[in-house]
């Protein structure tokens, strides 16, 4: 469970990012509930995977400086008493 939950707050990150909204460090940290900590982590990380990343000290805010754009997803198949499962992003089909 760790993993998916890593996967969607870098989801919810690059969402804040691309939009040029996350205001400071502590402040996205506190969007997305995690220690500032974790944020460096996952901008550090985005910075590995080859985003553009930049943060504008004016308006307090990353951004990405140049085209970059993140998909992730996941997707989890579970087997139970000949029962097929699919979870998606979360969301649950049967």
């Amino acid at each position: 469970m760790k993993t998916i939950k890593q996967l969607e707050l870098l989801k919810e990150a690059h969402k804040f990012i691309k939009k040029g909204k996350t205001g400071s460090p502590r402040q996205l940290s506190q969007k997305l509930y995690i220690s500032q900590r974790q944020l460096f982590t996952i901008l550090e990380f985005l910075k590995e995977i080859g985003a553009p990343l930049n943060y504008d000290k004016s308006s307090k805010s990353y951004y990405y400086k140049g085209p970059f754009d993140l998909l992730v997803n996941v997707s989890v198949q579970v087997i139970e008493d000949d029962k097929i499962r699919t979870v998606l992003g979360g969301n649950e089909k049967r």
